[in-house]
């Protein structure tokens, strides 16, 4: 897991080779004004936007993820969100199988952690990186790339 603002993103350029894809693709928008909605970006990475109401703690954790086929590079646009985070390897108690179609597993485990993101931060979770975001009371809006290993 990686935590840092938007604009320190391209020094993270190096660890894949769509991360600088994703990274320059924000600069110079008005991330406000992102439509929600699912957008191709480039072959292998795709951005989704949304708005939203943050979630209690116990709902955002009933969705306790991973993937394994994507890492996911999540940026709070406005907001304060809180974030549940454990290593997979800590994970002991799956729930349900793995979502080949929609690329995620479930786990009851409790996160080590909590921590927030607001505006312009970002985070980087790889497969083993098990999180429950959207914790928060107020408005949230977010981007999230998935970006294929």
């Amino acid at each position: 897991m990686i935590v840092d603002t938007l604009n320190n993103g391209l020094k993270y350029s190096s660890l894949h080779p769509l991360f600088a894809t994703a990274f320059e693709y924000l600069q110079d928008k008005d991330l406000n004004s992102l439509e929600d909605g699912k957008h191709d970006i480039a072959e292998g990475l795709k951005l989704i936007v949304s708005n939203g109401n943050g979630k209690t703690a116990e709902t955002s954790l009933e969705k306790f993820e991973c993937h394994d086929q994507n890492i996911d590079i999540q940026i709070c646009v406005n907001g304060l969100e809180t974030i549940g985070w454990k290593p997979r390897e800590k994970c002991n108690i799956p729930n349900g199988e793995y979502n080949d179609e929609k690329d995620v597993r479930f786990f009851n485990d409790e996160p080590d952690m909590f921590f927030q993101l607001t505006n312009n931060q970002f985070v980087i979770f790889y497969p083993e990186d098990v999180h429950a975001p959207m914790i928060g009371d107020g408005a949230i809006k977010k981007l999230v790339f998935k970006v294929k290993i």
